[in-house]
């Protein structure tokens, strides 16, 4: 892959081989490469001795099943989302009217660098997840955040998405910031960066050995880094601005993508010290050991701190993500919202950290992600279809481009009565919203019930009641939402001599194209949501013999 990125690179820089390349090959090769990558992860899948982990590159990197099916989750949601953007061009035979809207002719400009982009933070995720040190850590998270930084800036003539990105570059800098200083925190008081060498000498270190104290320390700095990353409550006030700012093909790279990486390393993290602390709870059994109970004390200390924290961001990001969600007109900023609501419920089921929270924390990720990209590719077509359209086509042509992208959709209102012109659209995005909301029998209320039912099983009984309760609330905005597209739009009124001039020309001398691609994508998201309770073994299966496999090693 790396070797990919860089051949694309040095094509993109050579003029004589750039002019040959169109932007929409682009995508297609980079699409190509990803869907290429999945497929050597799973011809790994064979191999026997893979057991506990492989480690790479002097233990730099750790290859595990589970690191190797969410690497494949990763490439195949990136080769998606590559596809998806719609390919639409014009064509004008009034040369007049070229020159007067130029914004038409740059449609295309920002393919070329936006497949680049996406592979080198697709690599960054890929390498983040299969993390064992340290240093890879830190290196891996940077790869994907300075990809997902440029992405939200990438439309530079437009004010908003500079800003967008400006913030978003700041905001994640200190956030990386802090989990610099963690580690650094870990290697001066460990002398270690290997994480499985960190965790054997802090099991085995005295209770009020300094070691113990720095490590704490650390991690919970880290942890603190990477929740702000994945816009976890309270540390999230920058997502809805960025995602609101953003072009929707953008938003939703930075929706998923960055999210699901960095949830595999909190979880592997958090697994790996709850592990060893259960370890240490049986050997405490045996009354030969005089050292278990200071063992089983430290690794407690260590435990119960990253347990609370992420507990209290899983209380925050519920109630904030739902609450905040039900003001809001603008629909990236209520997805954005809604994002930190599902946040919430994968990071209550790692605090859980059980063998059924793990497995109802690895599918909630799955569904989270297929129906998560199902709604943002819907809402894409949605803008191509409404903004090519009347008036909205008018405006989005004449007006300045605010947000970085004439076919954007910024506001519910813009919805309003698309059933009657889209019914398969509507309904189909009608469908995702109710997966959103929890209603049975699609794939997202099987989800939080998995959730639900390990934290009553494991006496969090608070948190399932908080967790029920925004469920409840937050399934209103998706109901307002799902209102809007079943109500008829009022007559259109007309248009100026102007306006009706550029119409016409549009309506005679254009070529709007649409790829099959998307909607062959789309149905087969939505089938996967909508008939998930018919065949629910394959998934369920998978999820369930990883979560065997992490407690057997």
């Amino acid at each position: 892959m790396f070797i990919s990125i860089m051949i694309l690179i040095v094509a993109m820089s050579l003029p004589s081989i750039n002019r040959n390349i169109s932007s929409n090959l682009f995508l297609r090769i980079s699409s190509l490469l990803l869907l290429y990558t999945g497929a050597l992860i799973f011809n790994a899948f064979y191999i026997q001795s893979i057991g506990s982990g492989i480690g790479i590159y002097s233990g730099l990197f750790q290859i595990t099943l589970f690191t190797q099916l969410f690497d494949i989750v990763i490439v195949l949601t990136g080769s998606v989302i590559l596809i998806a953007w719609p390919l639409k061009n014009f064509k004008f035979i009034d040369n007049n009217l070229n020159e007067e809207y130029p914004n038409i002719l740059s449609i295309n400009n920002y393919r070329k660098k936006y497949s680049i982009i996406v592979l080198i933070s697709t690599l960054g995720s890929l390498l983040l997840v299969s993390s064992s040190n340290l240093i890879t850590l830190y290196l891996s998270l940077e790869l994907q955040s300075f990809g997902v930084y440029i992405l939200a800036s990438l439309y530079r003539h437009s004010e908003l998405a500079i800003s967008a990105g400006l913030k978003y570059f700041l905001l994640g800098s200190l956030a990386s910031c802090i989990i610099l200083l963690g580690c650094g925190l870990i290697y001066t008081f460990t002398g270690l960066t290997n994480l499985e060498s960190i965790y054997s000498l802090i099991s085995v270190v005295d209770n009020n050995n300094n070691i113990l104290l720095g490590f704490n320390l650390g991690l919970i700095l880290i942890f603190i880094g990477l929740l702000f990353k994945i816009a976890a409550a309270p540390l999230h006030n920058w997502a809805p601005d960025v995602y609101a700012d953003s072009a929707t093909i953008i938003t939703t790279w930075l929706t998923i993508m960055p999210k699901i990486s960095i949830l595999l390393i909190l979880f592997e993290i958090e697994t790996q010290i709850s592990l060893i602390e259960n370890i240490n709870l049986i050997l405490e059994l045996n009354p030969l050991n005089k050292v278990i109970n200071s063992i089983t004390l430290n690794f407690n200390n260590s435990y119960l701190w990253n347990n609370n924290l992420i507990l209290i961001s899983s209380l925050f990001s519920l109630l904030i993500g739902t609450i905040l969600g039900l003001a809001q007109s603008k629909i990236k900023r209520l997805l954005a919202y809604s994002t930190i609501s599902h946040v919430g419920f994968i990071l209550l089921a790692l605090a859980i950290n059980s063998e059924q929270s793990i497995e109802a924390l690895m599918f909630y990720i799955i569904q989270y992600t297929i129906t998560n990209l199902n709604t943002f590719l819907i809402i894409i077509l949605f803008g191509y279809i409404i903004k090519n359209s009347f008036k909205d086509l008018i405006q989005s042509i004449m007006v300045e481009d605010e947000t970085g992208t004439e076919n954007d959709i910024n506001y519910i209102s813009e919805l309003k009565g698309q059933f009657f012109l889209n019914p398969v659209l509507s309904i189909t995005l009608t469908i995702c919203l109710f997966s959103m909301a929890g209603i049975p029998p699609l794939i997202g209320f099987f989800s939080k019930q998995f959730i639900l039912y390990s934290a009553i099983q494991n006496g969090y009984y608070f948190m399932s009641i908080i967790a029920i309760i925004v469920s409840i609330i937050s399934a209103s905005y998706y109901l307002k939402l799902i209102k809007i597209l079943f109500t008829e739009e009022e007559n259109i009124s007309k248009y100026s001599d102007k306006e009706l001039k550029l119409i016409n020309n549009l309506n005679s001398n254009s070529e709007i194209e649409i790829s099959s691609t998307n909607s062959f994508i789309i149905s087969t998201l939505t089938l996967s949501i909508l008939l998930f309770i018919l065949k629910p073994s394959i998934l369920l299966n998978s999820t369930t013999i990883l979560s065997l496999f992490l407690f057997k090693f």
